[in-house]
């Protein structure tokens, strides 16, 4: 399988008044394109740093991360932002949707951020909300919508630009166990059409349904 992602030699160290922190060490690995990969491990261990690194929120000390052969650090600010808007999409567990607007208007904001007309961006945007299971949604507002429904508008939005790669952080985190099961299916099944994945999870039951787990601890992969 070709690679997607490639990680060589990634660290990352946060400095503070009172001393260094390193928290990535020397992280080496190959995310193959059509993947839907697993990070685990307890708290504390940097997945979601090496996440936030992966989806290009955060830059390393030091090390590389290539996009099908680009070394994605080597870009300006404004260059890394486009790439991001276009290649990555994004799920936390906290679903970050905005209460002033329907679920329609919250899926296909990244189209008319990347300027795409309403139109355009509406029939998109509908299509993936039929794909999520929302068909019936499109107007209420996310006050009006249960956790799990809310998550998954949340997947419709990361979809909306066609990403190379969906990364999601305890995106069933927030949720109960048929909820989140249910979330996770859903994944999977996008997965199965084509999309990438990379999960950060604690729950080992839903990484060991993933095609590939990775466990990480104390800053190195194991």
């Amino acid at each position: 399988m070709k690679p997607l992602i490639t990680v060589r030699n990634l660290n990352k160290t946060f400095v503070t008044s009172e001393r260094s922190l390193h928290i990535l060490k020397d992280i080496t690995l190959d995310i193959g394109d059509g993947e839907m990969t697993a990070l685990t491990g307890p708290s504390g261990v940097g997945k979601s740093t090496l996440l936030h690194i992966l989806g290009t929120l955060d830059r390393p000390t030091s090390g590389q991360v290539l996009y099908e052969d680009n070394d994605v650090f080597n870009f300006s600010n404004d260059e890394l932002a486009r790439f991001r808007s276009r290649s990555i999409g994004f799920v936390f567990q906290f679903h970050h949707l905005l209460p002033e607007f329907n679920t329609l208007e919250n899926t296909l904001m990244p189209a008319l951020i990347a300027g795409s007309s309403y139109e355009d961006a509406g029939k998109k945007a509908m299509y993936f909300l039929d794909e999520v299971g929302l068909s019936e949604r499109y107007r209420h507002k996310p006050g009006e919508l249960s956790g799990g429904e809310q998550q998954r508008v949340a997947v419709a939005r990361a979809l909306m630009l066609d990403p190379k790669v969906v990364l999601a952080d305890e995106p069933t985190g927030n949720l109960d166990t048929a909820t989140g099961d249910d979330l996770f299916y859903l994944l999977r099944s996008l997965n199965k059409k084509g999309t990438s994945f990379i999960i950060v999870t604690h729950n080992e039951i839903l990484a060991s349904r993933c095609s590939r787990v990775i466990k990480m601890k104390d800053g190195t992969i194991q």
